[in-house]
């Protein structure tokens, strides 16, 4: 269900905004071949309905370290609101873990896991275990390889 009336012009700069990042108005409207100013208009008012949440750069950490990246599905102990709010109130203090999704099925979680080595992963793990944060077992997966890494299609998600 889509949440803000958006027309063809306001996903093609979103798709822009993917794809490219930050750019002058002049490069933006270009892009989505309207004038700057409506543009810019529009995108203004993306931002302020909070469609755009902001702009990263996508670092390579590939070039710059050897790292290790898991993934971790874990299921707790008890289902209770409270297990869950400490389980994720904890995973937010620890910045190795870079996404974490609550699941339906199996496990409970779904965390994504960059850590320097194998030893400072392990590391990591005993310390979840140790604080006693509801724990009832984990499965890990140790990524191989990277095949795909890319934005949701906004052309697709988002037409009719």
């Amino acid at each position: 269900m889509k949440k803000f009336a958006l027309d063809a012009i306001d996903i093609k700069i979103l798709n822009a905004v993917q794809q490219h990042g930050k750019m002058s108005k002049f490069k933006l409207a270009e892009l989505v071949n309207l004038s700057p100013t409506p543009c810019w208009v529009r995108l203004d008012k993306l931002k302020k309905i909070g469609v755009i949440k902001g702009y990263q750069g996508q670092i390579n950490l590939d070039q710059l370290i050897d790292f290790t990246k898991v993934i971790v599905t874990v299921a707790l102990k008890t289902h209770k609101k409270s297990d869950f709010d400490r389980f994720e109130s904890y995973i937010q203090q620890i910045d190795e873990i870079v996404e974490c999704y609550a699941t339906g099925g199996g496990s409970d979680y779904v965390l994504m896991v960059i850590s320097k080595n194998l030893h400072h992963f392990q590391s990591l793990v005993e310390q979840l275990l140790t604080d006693e944060i509801g724990i009832d077992r984990y499965f890990i997966y140790i990524v191989t390889k990277q095949v795909k890494a890319a934005p949701p299609n906004l052309l697709t998600l988002l037409s009719d």
